[in-house]
């Protein structure tokens, strides 16, 4: 999948546009009859953005208040929305 995105100038905030192509391996087995996005899958996206955009590699160490409101189907568009937080190496994201 390729991640489109723009940045504003300061790369505090990062936005970016994905559509999620119907013959990702995610779907593989998730589910047969009724495909769904993982949710791990667009947390990987989110630290996609944040690493392209920072330049820098990323390690996830831990997530908190994680709610997936959505289900995201094959061929749907994801906006990710994320923003430096206010500790130092931390971060924020919506998609």
């Amino acid at each position: 999948m390729t991640l489109r995105h723009t940045v504003s100038s300061l790369a505090t905030n990062m936005v970016g546009k994905i559509c999620i192509p119907e013959d990702s391996p995610w779907f593989n087995g998730h589910f047969p009859d009724e495909p769904i996005f993982p949710g791990i899958a667009q947390i990987e996206l989110a630290c996609d953005l944040i690493a392209d955009e920072l330049q820098v590699p990323l390690q996830l160490i831990r997530l908190s208040r994680v709610k997936f409101k959505k289900i995201v189907r094959p061929g749907e568009i994801l906006d990710i929305r994320a923003t430096c937080g206010n500790k130092e190496n931390s971060y924020t994201f919506t998609i």
